[in-house]
C-alpha cells in the first residue's frame, strides 16, 4: 500500500518508466490505479493479445469513445467490426484513434473475438499488433470463471469454494500486475483462469458467486496465491517441491480424488519424439527418475541419450513433456518410454475433484478451503488503489 507523497512519487517514477512507449499507457495506468475503492472492483482481462486484427461488437447499440473519453459515434447492435492496427493507433470502421472504448448501452454484452462478455471493451495497439481487453466487474467475471473451471452440476459447496479461491486468485494477480498499464490477467488456464464470457454462466455459478460475494482468503492479512488444479491423485504437494517458492499456506495434504477416472493417465513417447524435443541429447536411451517429493511426485527426471543428458526439474518435468502430472512411473523398453501416472495439474492448493468429493461427503465450502489452504482467514474484500 502506498499513500500520500509516496503515492505521487510512485506515479511519477512509473510514468517516467513508460514515457518512451505510447503516451496513453500512462492514462490507462492512472485509471486502473484510481478506480473507486470498495464495492465494484473492475478487472482488466486480456481476451486477445498481440493479434493482427480483432472482431468486436455489442448486443445493444454501443458507444465508441477515443483515448480522451470523447464519444466518436455508435456501433449498431449485433454487427461485427474488425479493429486493425494502423500508424498512430487503431482503425475501427470509419474511425482512427490511439485506442478505442466500446461501451454497450443498457444491459448489453460486448463481443470480442468469438465470444460474448459482460462489461466493456478496450482495444489498444501494442508492439506486436492489437490487444483487446474486457473491463468487467469482478463478481460478474466470476460468474463465468466458475463455469469454466468446474462442472456447474457439481455440489454448490464445491462451487462456492471455487468462487472464493478464484476471486482471491484474480485479486492476487490484479495486485501483482498493478504496474501493467494494459491488463491484470488473461483468460486461459496456462497461467490464469478459464474465462469464456457469458457462455459458461449458469444459475449455479450465480448462486456460488452471490452467496460468497466479496469474500477472499488471506494469510497474515495478505491475499494468498490461491492456486488450484483438477486432481492430485491422492495427495497434494508442498509448493517448494514443485515451484521452488515457499508459501506457508500451500502445504501438502491428503486428498480425496483417488476414485476419479480422469486422475489416471498413461503416455508413451517414441525415441523420435524425445529427440525432437531435446535434440542436444541425440538418440534417447533411458529415462531415469532421479528424485521424488515426499509424496511420490517426480522432482527430477534425467533423460540419457547417446550425445548427452537432459535433467528436467520441478514443474518443468510436467510442462516440457506436456504431462498431466508429475506423479508417475517410467518404463523403458522396446525403444520407447511408457509413463503411467496419477493426477491432473500441478498438485498445489485445492484439488477440484477433491473438493467435489468432500462436498458429497457433507463438507461445506469453508471446510474445503481450510483443508487445502493452511492457516488462512476468510476476509471481506478490501480494495486499496493507493
Amino acid at each position: 500500500m502506498i499513500s500520500g507523497m509516496k503515492f505521487q512519487l510512485f506515479l511519477a517514477s512509473l510514468f517516467s518508466q513508460i514515457k518512451g512507449r505510447h503516451w496513453w499507457f500512462g492514462m490507462l495506468l492512472w485509471i486502473a490505479l484510481c478506480l473507486p475503492a470498495q464495492a465494484s472492483v473492475i478487472l482488466r482481462v486480456a481476451i486477445e493479445r498481440d493479434v493482427n486484427q480483432v472482431k468486436v461488437g455489442s448486443s445493444t447499440t454501443a458507444v465508441v469513445k477515443d483515448s480522451s473519453g470523447r464519444t466518436l459515434g455508435q456501433l449498431p447492435a449485433m454487427n461485427a467490426y474488425y479493429a486493425q492496427p494502423v500508424s498512430g493507433g487503431v482503425a475501427l470502421d470509419k474511425w482512427r484513434s490511439a485506442l478505442f472504448w466500446i461501451e454497450p448501452t443498457g444491459k448489453g454484452f460486448v463481443y470480442i473475438g468469438d465470444r460474448w462478455y459482460r462489461g466493456r471493451t478496450l482495444v489498444v495497439p501494442t508492439e506486436k499488433g492489437l490487444t483487446a481487453v474486457n473491463w468487467v466487474d469482478l463478481e460478474e467475471y466470476l460468474y463465468s470463471v466458475i463455469g469454466g473451471e468446474m462442472d456447474t452440476r457439481w455440489p454448490l459447496e464445491a462451487l462456492k469454494a471455487q468462487a472464493i479461491a478464484a476471486r482471491t486468485y484474480a485479486l492476487y494477480e490484479r495486485q501483482r500486475q498493478r504496474n501493467n498499464p494494459i491488463y491484470d490477467l488473461g483468460d486461459t488456464p496456462d497461467r490464469w483462469q478459464i474465462y469464456k464470457g457469458v457462455l459458461s454462466e449458469t444459475s449455479t455459478t450465480y448462486a456460488a458467486v452471490d452467496t460468497t460475494a466479496g469474500q477472499v482468503l488471506t494469510y497474515k492479512n495478505q491475499l494468498i496465491l490461491s492456486v488450484f488444479h483438477a486432481c492430485s491423485g491422492g495427495h497434494t504437494e508442498n509448493v517448494e517441491d514443485v515451484w521452488g517458492s515457499k508459501e506457508d499456506y500451500l502445504r501438502a495434504v491428503p486428498d480425496f480424488d483417488q476414485n476419479i477416472r480422469e486422475c489416471y493417465w498413461a503416455r508413451t513417447f517414441s525415441p523420435t519424439e524425445i529427440s525432437t524435443k531435446f535434440p542436444e541429447i541425440g538418440n534417447p536411451k533411458q529415462m531415469i527418475v532421479e528424485k521424488r517429493s515426499p509424496f511420490n511426485s517426480v522432482k527430477a527426471l534425467k533423460i540419457v541419450g547417446d550425445k548427452g543428458e537432459k535433467v528436467l526439474r520441478g514443474e518443468e518435468v510436467r510442462t516440457a513433456l506436456k504431462l498431466r502430472s508429475t506423479r508417475f512411473n517410467v518404463s523403458n523398453g522396446n525403444g520407447g518410454f511408457l509413463l503411467q501416472g496419477l493426477g491432473f495439474g500441478h498438485a498445489i492448493g485445492m484439488s477440484q475433484w477433491g473438493a467435489y468429493n468432500l462436498a458429497l461427503q457433507g463438507a461445506n465450502h469453508l471446510q474445503i478451503l481450510g483443508h487445502y489452504y493452511k492457516g488462512v482467514a476468510l476476509t471481506p474484500i478490501k480494495v486499496s488503489n493507493k
